[in-house]
C-alpha cells in the first residue's frame, strides 16, 4: 500500500497539528501520522495532574485560533487538551495513529521522500510519498534517564516525571526528585505538599522567578534590548527570592532570556517551592554518585535512603532513528543545526517545527514558516 502526498508530517502533537493548520489555511494537501493512538499524546497522557501551562496564554497560543475569550491566563492541562480537541476539529486534522515511522530516504532521482511506516494495530507496512518532510515528532519523544552507578539495582521504585501522576500515593514516603527545571521543582513541590519527605538534586545553576516576572519580561523584550530586560528581571527576582544560594540553589552568570536564546535553557517558574525549600520542608541534595539498594550516596559524601526516585531528566530526540538523509538539518542528537530562527529548514523539502525549544510560541512561528515556503516552492515549481 502506497499513498502520495504533497506534504507529509511525522507527528501529531502540537506542532504537527500547527503545521496541518497551517498548510489547511493555504490549501496545500499533506497527510500526518502519529505513532500514539491520538494526538498530544504527552499532554494527555505524560503530564502531572496539577500542570499549567508556564507562560501566559498569549504566548502559548497555536497559529490561527485563539483562546476562548473567558480562559485563565496560566492554561490547565485539561483545558489545553481541550483546545486542542477544538484545535483538531476547526481545520478538520485527520491524523494516521498507530502508525510509527521506520525510514524515511530521499530519493534524488524522483525528487521525493520515501516514508515505510508500520500500522501498529496490524503490524501492515504502509509506505508514503511526498515532495515535502516535515519532522514535528518533537522535543520530547523519549524519556531521558541518566546513567548512574546502581541505579538498577534500586530497591525503591523509580518513575520518570513523564509518568508521574500525582503525590497523592507517596505521603510518608522518602522521595528523592533527580532535576531542578519546571517540571522537577513542580513535582518536588507536589510531593511534599502531600506529605512526603521530599529531597531534590539541583545539578546545575537555575534562574528561579516569577510567572509574572517572566510575562512582563517576554512582553518588554519585544520592544527593549534582551539584556536590559535581563538585568530588569534578575533584579526583581532577588527582590522577590532573596539569596537562595545557601539553600543549595545558584543563579546562573547569563541573563534567563539570554539563557534561554542561547541554549534552550528555561528560567524555573515557581509554583511555591523556594519558599518549601527555605522552610527545609525541600531538601536540596548534591549530584548522585552511586546507589546501593535503597541508600544514594552523593557526590559530597553524604547518604539518604528513599523509597522512590523521580527522574525530571528530561526527554530524548528520536527523528535520527527513522529519518535517513536528515544531516541537512539536524545534528546527532536530533536538534537543529543551525541556529534559531534559521532552523526549521534543512536541503530536498526538509523542514523541523518545534524543536528550537521556543515552546508553543516557537511551534506558531516554524509552522507559518514552513508553510510559506512550501507555497513559494509550490509556486516556482508550477505546481499549484
Amino acid at each position: 500500500m502506497e499513498e502520495h502526498t504533497i506534504v507529509l508530517i511525522v507527528g501529531a502533537g502540537p506542532a504537527g497539528l500547527a503545521m496541518a493548520a497551517c498548510l489547511t489555511q493555504l490549501s496545500i494537501p499533506y497527510l500526518i501520522v502519529e505513532r500514539e493512538d491520538c494526538s498530544a499524546s504527552l499532554w494527555r497522557n505524560r503530564a502531572y495532574d496539577r500542570l499549567r501551562l508556564h507562560l501566559a496564554k498569549e504566548f502559548c497560543e497555536l497559529p490561527l485560533m485563539s483562546y476562548p475569550a473567558d480562559a485563565p491566563t496560566y492554561i490547565p492541562k485539561d483545558q489545553f487538551v481541550k483546545y486542542l480537541d477544538d484545535y483538531i476539529e476547526c481545520f478538520n486534522i485527520r491524523p494516521k495513529y498507530n502508525t510509527s515511522m521506520e525510514s524515511c530516504t530521499y530519493d534524488e532521482g524522483r525528487r521525493c521522500w520515501f516514508g515505510m511506516a508500520r500500522d501498529m494495530k496490524t503490524s501492515m507496512v504502509v509506505r508514503y510519498m511526498a515532495r515535502f518532510l516535515v519532522v514535528a515528532s518533537g522535543e520530547n519523544s523519549a524519556e531521558s534517564i541518566p546513567v548512574i552507578p546502581g541505579l538498577h539495582g534500586f530497591a525503591g521504585e523509580i518513575i520518570h516525571s513523564s509518568r508521574y501522576k500525582s503525590g497523592a500515593t507517596y505521603s510518608g514516603k522518602n522521595v528523592l526528585v533527580v532535576g531542578c527545571g519546571n517540571s522537577g521543582m513542580e513535582i518536588a513541590y507536589d510531593l511534599a505538599s502531600h506529605g512526603a519527605n521530599t529531597s531534590i538534586v539541583v545539578r546545575s545553576p537555575v534562574h528561579v522567578v516569577t510567572k509574572e516576572i517572566v510575562r512582563l519580561g517576554m512582553t518588554l523584550v519585544q520592544h527593549t534590548p534582551v539584556n536590559l530586560v535581563d538585568d530588569l528581571l534578575v533584579r526583581l527576582s532577588n527582590f522577590v527570592f532573596g539569596d537562595h544560594s545557601k539553600h543549595g540553589i545558584v543563579r546562573p552568570k547569563i541573563g534567563p532570556l539570554l539563557l534561554k536564546a542561547k541554549t534552550g535553557r528555561s528560567a524555573v517558574i515557581d509554583v511555591g517551592t523556594v519558599g518549601l525549600i527555605k522552610k527545609g520542608a525541600i531538601k536540596v541534595l548534591d549530584n548522585i554518585s552511586n546507589i546501593k539498594g535503597s541508600i544514594v550516596e552523593f557526590k559530597n559524601k553524604n547518604e539518604s535512603t528513599f523509597d522512590a526516585i523521580v527522574f525530571a531528566t528530561g526527554y530524548k530526540r528520536m527523528a535520527n532513528m527513522w529519518l535517513k538523509n536528515g544531516e541537512s538539518m539536524l545534528n546527532n542528537d536530533g536538534l537543529p543545526k543551525k541556529e534559531f530562527p534559521n532552523h526549521w529548514k534543512g536541503e530536498s523539502g526538509l523542514y523541523c517545527v518545534g524543536s528550537a525549544k521556543r515552546g508553543l510560541a516557537g511551534i506558531a512561528m516554524d509552522a507559518k514558516n514552513i508553510a510559506d515556503d512550501i507555497l513559494s516552492c509550490l509556486a516556482s515549481m508550477h505546481d499549484i
